[in-house]
């Protein structure tokens, strides 16, 4: 039974960040109502398709899990370091990916769902919040993410004067792994690097020459394309864009992106380069689908499996899914939230996930976990600060509450970002290794980086301790 003297924190959103945030605050001993729109009868979002709670809603990857040299690696170890429930569910239904981390989307969401289900003290409710929260509700995070209900967004940007920023989100199709040709496509991961689970061939590739990519192309460029009218004037964000966006910003672009061919050889023909690579990635634990890596697209459902099936190895493929997009809203942050992530204009709401500006699956739910500690502090009255900057989850708060510079005239330059060195504070990179061997030039930057991602494991771990 909840300790009568405690009451609870709510929590609106069942994605990533709201799943998280209702974990830290029930592991803290705080009771906590998460609210959950999708379940509702007649309530649904542009993109989900079931009502579990963190749903993946476009790829199953949560990027690389290298935490010497990349910065979500990082994110991910200072996330396991306390105690995420997005991590141990994603450890536990982990595929095949190469040096990433990827998950069985729907085992996934299950065991996160049923975890949050058997905690004692965590209340699901299945509704909508329309509009603000009761008055009554002292201590709420929203993380209704980058599909907010129309009427909660409405009276959020209402009480704050803004106006919402947009962009783009772009969602890959699924190919049943039976209807990809091997006689053509072959499994490795890129320079054969092996992913948490120990498996150096978790990618298939399908292989283009010259003629076959620049058709490939042009259909791409023809191809009918989805309208959206009154979305019409909103950006993309880099990190997500369609695959027809990026053919559009130049012929060689896609053959530089996702379908570069680097660190892959035909076993058939060893000693002959493809002129380009699609990739696709295992997207459930039986393996039975794959995503296409990097191929979020606006083309017409129509259209994407005549150009598509053009991709070698794909010409007979199934689609699981086919691609889709939907618009994503972030605030104004930086203007908005303070570093306990509070909405200035109304403290008694925190916002965690995309909303914020963080941009990926990993970032959203760190945002939710960092929310819950201070929500289920404040609660129990032991004020927690925001670790520091020297963190990854220290970097992406700063980066959101006011680390983004201005353009001329103060106009807010502030757009989604993922994590990334670049926002932790540097280090001069070393020049000689703990033996006191001099370090290549070009081992350097790798060298750096491990420095910093220490140094950033070692300020959580004071922060986790101190706190």
């Amino acid at each position: 039974m909840n300790p009568p003297e405690i009451k609870p924190v709510h929590v609106i959103g069942g994605g990533l960040a709201g799943s998280e945030a209702a974990w830290q605050i029930a592991s803290a001993g705080v009771p906590v109502v998460l609210h959950e729109m999708r379940g509702v009868p007649g309530v649904k979002t542009d993109a989900h398709h079931t009502d579990g709670l963190a749903e993946l809603v476009c790829s199953n990857s949560f990027r690389s899990d290298d935490w010497e040299h990349n910065a979500v690696g990082l994110l991910h170890a200072e996330m396991r370091a306390l105690d995420s429930i997005i991590m141990s569910c994603g450890d536990a239904h982990q595929v095949p990916a190469g040096g990433a981390l990827a998950v069985d989307r729907d085992g996934f969401s299950q065991a996160v769902t049923a975890k949050l289900e058997a905690h004692p003290l965590v209340t699901i409710v299945r509704e909508e919040i329309a509009g603000l929260p009761p008055a009554d509700w002292d201590n709420v995070i929203v993380a209704t993410g980058p599909l907010t209900s129309p009427a909660l967004a409405a009276a959020i940007l209402d009480l704050t004067g803004e106006d919402a920023l947009s962009f783009f989100d772009a969602i890959a199709p699924i190919v049943h792994a039976d209807s990809i040709d091997f006689d053509i496509a072959w499994r490795q991961s890129r320079y054969d690097k092996e992913g948490p689970g120990g498996d150096a061939a978790a990618y298939v590739n399908c292989p283009m020459d010259k003629a076959q990519y620049e058709a490939f192309i042009d259909a791409l460029l023809n191809g009918p394309k989805a309208e959206f009218k009154d979305w019409e004037n909103v950006p993309y964000f880099d990190g997500c864009l369609p695959i027809e966006v990026m053919a559009e910003r130049g012929r060689e672009t896609l053959r530089h992106g996702p379908m570069k061919p680097v660190g892959l050889t035909n076993p058939r023909d060893p000693q002959v380069k493809s002129y380009a690579i699609v990739q696709l990635r295992q997207d459930n634990a039986l393996g039975t689908l794959f995503n296409m890596v990097g191929f979020q697209t606006k083309l017409k459902h129509g259209a994407q499996a005549e150009v598509f099936r053009m991709i070698p190895g794909l010409h007979e493929a199934q689609f699981a899914r086919l691609g889709g997009l939907h618009r994503n809203t972030f605030l104004n942050s930086p203007k908005l939230l303070d570093r306990q992530l509070r909405l200035k204009a109304m403290p008694r709401l925190r916002f965690a996930g995309q909303v914020t500006g963080v941009e990926g699956y990993v970032e959203s739910a760190a945002m939710g976990l960092l929310t819950g500690r201070l929500a289920a502090a404040e609660r129990l009255g032991r004020p927690l600060e925001a670790p520091p900057v020297h963190t990854a989850m220290g970097a992406l708060v700063e980066h959101i509450t006011g680390g983004h510079l201005d353009g001329p005239g103060g106009i807010s330059k502030f757009q989604p970002m993922n994590i990334n060195y670049g926002l932790l504070p540097p280090l001069e990179a070393p020049k000689v290794d703990e033996a006191g061997l001099k370090i290549p030039m070009k081992e350097r930057g790798r060298a750096k980086k491990r420095l910093m991602s220490l140094r950033a494991l070692e300020a959580l771990k004071a922060w986790r301790d101190a706190g």
